[in-house]
């Protein structure tokens, strides 16, 4: 049975990437697109920023067609910018929008926005609702288990969230309190999603970083989708990699060097042709160390490529990388 948002149809067990801060930008997302991502996210995108028409806000509205489908993530804690920022972002023609009550980074928390709202359902229920009725998209949420141990509320939030017409809803399997450390626990999921009054899907989120555990928590918690997001960092082959062994239960073989090298330069080029030669190349370079994880002395070529300013020059390493480890790795 196909998964739907709204009227989007995303297959059987969609793979969704998560919006992730300075991460997720058309140039990453292109390359996860050809790797079989079935739906992705902006970064979150300050309701105030766009409002206030923040050139770095309004950057994060551009998506292209190729990409679709794809929501725009807003995150925010007045109720009033968030339905007016909704309107902005509908007017950038996404498939559907997107509220963030999941970060839990202080200067997004601590400003009553993002995660913080799970301390206050009632209020996060009202900005849902102004949101939902800001736009004809469909509106879905991501969130956490709740602010921390004493409140995992999401059980009342899914069921509330869904009676005010939200499409989908995300859950990341841990609490606000536990950021990113500890395990993700995704228990609380399956009772959701087990839930007879829960109508809409629900998927999974947090520590999805292999195969195996794509595989087995499809099964264990019987969520309808996952969504993957520092897994797929530096390796957008998880995606590929996952709907593979769901078809066929075989594992495809790992990237080649040339492949890595391939992918990283597409990367490369459109983060240049998005943003310009001197910003495209220097926000790349937190993402080699990503692409060539596990090979042997990859430091000298890390420390030459986060130095270099000029494209070709990169390409030079880049083409020397492929040059030396396809004879070492074969």
């Amino acid at each position: 049975m196909s998964v739907k948002i709204g009227n989007i149809d995303l297959g059987d067990f969609p793979l969704l990437l998560a919006p992730m801060e300075d991460v997720s930008d058309p140039p990453f997302r292109f390359v996860c697109k050809q790797n079989g991502v079935d739906m992705m996210y902006t970064e979150f995108i300050s309701s105030e920023g766009l409002i206030r028409d923040a050139a770095k806000s309004r950057a994060k509205l551009d998506i292209f067609e190729y990409e679709r489908p794809i929501g725009i993530q807003i995150f925010g804690s007045d109720i009033e910018s968030m339905a007016e920022a909704t309107r902005i972002a509908t007017m950038a023609k996404p498939d559907l929008m997107d509220i963030n009550y999941g970060c839990p980074v202080k200067n997004v928390a601590c400003r009553g926005a993002g995660a913080s709202l799970l301390q206050d359902i009632d209020r996060m229920v009202k900005m849902t609702k102004a949101v939902v009725e800001a736009t004809h998209l469909p509106v879905t949420v991501k969130t956490r288990l709740g602010w921390d141990d004493n409140t995992k509320n999401i059980y009342e939030v899914a069921e509330r969230l869904q009676d005010i017409g939200i499409k989908a809803l995300t859950i990341h399997g841990r609490t606000r309190a536990q950021m990113y450390k500890g395990e993700a626990d995704w228990t609380l999921i399956r009772e959701i999603k087990r839930n007879p009054r829960i109508k809409i899907p629900i998927f999974g989120n947090g520590d999805v970083n292999s195969i195996e555990k794509a595989a087995n928590w499809r099964m264990e918690y019987e969520v309808d989708g996952i969504m993957i997001g520092r897994a797929a960092i530096g390796y957008p082959w998880i995606f590929r990699e996952i709907k593979h062994f769901f078809k066929t239960g075989e594992h495809l073989p790992e990237p080649t060097i040339t492949e890595r090298v391939e992918v990283c330069k597409t990367h490369l080029d459109k983060s240049i042709e998005w943003k310009g030669p001197r910003v495209g190349i220097f926000e790349m370079r937190r993402h080699y160390a990503n692409y060539f994880k596990g090979i042997p002395d990859f430091k000298e070529y890390r420390m030459k490529l986060v130095s270099l300013e000029n494209v070709d020059h990169i390409y030079e390493v880049l083409h020397e990388i492929n040059e030396r480890f396809q004879t070492e790795m074969a």
